[in-house]
């Protein structure tokens, strides 16, 4: 397959996504074995740009405090020593509609923005796994808080960092299964319901108090 995209000239993205508290085991063995696959799909693979993005493996998710660790510093690594292209990927336990989710995904938004990592594919809400449960308010506040977090100190995102972590992992076992893209969308004109973004302007406005320059 890969002869055949290079003969084609296609853009190459290499995807792998290894399991925190799997095979690999706990947090620095998981950056290793990232780190490693990585280089490897540049070396063996030919990709243009690789995808990573440490999922938990009791939560099922990108966005816990260990996988962003994993995540943050395999980027800020590769970013460091290489000009390789590395790109991520997010899966939020909360559903969409939720204040939850959205704060996952400025949580790793503000993660990947500050440990240079160039690329992001989007975020797949509700683990990824629940039907029809990804819209495009989601990678609104993806794109608002990288734009934000911008040229934003490495400690400074850190502290906010952990006050939004803070805010949403003890409810994991009780993360809010959200609404469908239909239930939280006008189908016909493409546009979110009136209750999504009240519960966007209160998700923003929480962020803003905590230090975040967001668009109003």
């Amino acid at each position: 397959m890969i002869a055949g995209w290079k003969h084609n000239g296609d853009v190459i993205m290499v995807e792998q996504m290894p399991i925190l508290g799997g095979y690999i085991g706990g947090i620095e063995e998981t950056a290793i074995c990232d780190v490693a696959t990585t280089l490897t799909s540049f070396t063996l693979l030919n990709a243009h740009y690789h995808l990573d993005g440490p999922i938990h493996v009791r939560w099922g998710m990108t966005t816990s405090r260990e996988t962003l660790q994993v995540a943050g510093h395999v980027a800020a690594a590769i970013d460091a020593h290489t000009d390789l292209l590395v790109a991520n990927q997010f899966y939020t336990i909360a559903g969409p509609c939720t204040e939850m989710c959205l704060f996952e995904i400025a949580a790793q938004a503000l993660l990947d923005t500050a440990s240079g990592r160039e690329l992001v594919s989007g975020c797949a809400s509700a683990k990824g796994v629940s039907e029809d449960c990804t819209t495009g308010m989601e990678a609104r506040m993806l794109g608002e808080v990288s734009a934000a977090a911008a040229g934003k100190d490495v400690d400074d995102v850190n502290a906010l960092m952990k006050k939004i972590v803070r805010s949403y992992e003890r409810q994991y076992l009780t993360a809010p299964q959200g609404r469908t893209f239909q239930e939280c969308y006008n189908v016909r004109k493409v546009l979110p319901t009136k209750e999504y973004l009240r519960i966007y302007d209160n998700a923003s406005e929480t962020l803003r108090e905590l230090g975040l320059d967001l668009p109003n």
